[in-house]
């Protein structure tokens, strides 16, 4: 059985960073998977979004369902994945339990203050600042989470956590357990 690791947080939260920490620290070979990396190696025609050649309000949802499906079929495959995205739509969290089912997941929340997220944001440079806190206010509410971090407590202290709860084989998410 393939396992995920599913990091679930804001952007500029820390996901990235405590992937590849992590990444390196996995017994196991492990993807570091997130939709980022699509639009980051050219995947997406996204000087033809900006432009408006394309329509992204049309194209969003077809986009990010091929994403699911693939990171569904990357796992079927017998690879493991760390997974690093933000669930910010309504049905992705059902769409994704579907996909997952077959699967070992360990969903873990990574918090970040408000005030760090709109520094990093600024830093980044690639976002609206706000738009994290934006996701911080409302991508937690309702979740069942394995395990909780706040990347203010540094790198090795959350990869130690998550590889804890990971070896731990004990999963009481919201992707483990039966919902209506």
């Amino acid at each position: 059985m393939s396992h995920i690791i599913f990091l679930h947080g804001a952007s500029s939260s820390g996901k990235s960073t405590i992937a590849q920490a992590l990444q390196q620290k996995m017994a196991k070979p492990f993807w570091h998977i997130s939709i980022d990396h699509l639009r980051d190696c050219g995947v997406l025609p996204l000087d033809r979004y900006r432009r408006g050649e394309f329509d992204w309000s049309d194209d969003r949802s077809a986009v990010f369902d091929g994403f699911h499906q693939s990171l569904a079929a990357y796992a079927a495959s017998g690879n493991n994945l760390i997974l690093e995205h933000i669930l910010d739509t309504p049905g992705w969290d059902r769409d994704l339990r579907d996909l997952f089912r077959p699967f070992d997941v360990l969903f873990v929340a990574v918090h970040c203050p408000v005030p760090e997220l709109n520094a990093r944001e600024r830093l980044r440079g690639d976002r609206p600042v706000g738009s994290a806190q934006r996701d911080q206010s409302m991508i937690h509410a309702g979740r069942v989470y394995d395990i909780e971090i706040d990347s203010m407590d540094g790198i090795e202290t959350n990869v130690k956590a998550i590889l804890q709860a990971w070896r731990s084989d004990l999963r009481q998410s919201e992707f483990n357990q039966s919902f209506a």
